[in-house]
């Protein structure tokens, strides 16, 4: 069960452009369909981006196969862009579809609320299952023998 330090390393890389993504955003906020929903995409993209690069920095401590690795990484990795991609998307389109309050007074075209509503579904399923595994694999390795004594 050897942590791909290549994989921690990406996630890091990959936080800090997210997070600076997040905060470049927060500049096109006023120019926004909807501004309220651009200050959501804004803390998105710092938020993820945080807890992409925390991920990355505790990597080594997951106890999982690699498959499961592997699978942890790309979720968490889909799952944060693709969150920011589409509260943005939804920003710039006013869509209300699944963000009722930080969209109330907007609408979209039905293929923009289908496009970011299902855009959204399958970044809730991405990081709860990323997490879940993630939690997973910290629990784990509390239980495992400390290979230094």
């Amino acid at each position: 069960m050897k942590i791909d330090n290549r994989a921690a390393q990406n996630l890091v890389a990959a936080g800090a452009l997210l997070f600076l993504l997040g905060l470049l955003g927060g500049f096109a906020i006023p120019g926004m369909t909807n501004p309220r929903m651009g200050l959501s995409a804004h803390l998105e993209g710092v938020m993820n981006g945080t807890f992409l690069m925390v991920a990355g920095l505790a990597w080594s401590r997951l106890k999982l196969s690699a498959g499961l690795c592997s699978f942890a990484y790309w979720m968490l990795l889909y799952g944060s862009f693709a969150n920011w991609f589409f509260i943005t998307l939804a920003a710039v389109f006013g869509t209300i579809a699944l963000t009722p309050i930080a969209g109330a007074g907007h609408g979209g075209s039905a293929l923009q609320e289908s496009l970011v509503a299902a855009g959204l579904v399958s970044v809730g399923i991405a990081m709860v299952l990323g997490c879940a595994v993630l939690v997973f694999g910290f629990y784990r390795g509390l239980r495992a023998p400390d290979p230094a004594r």
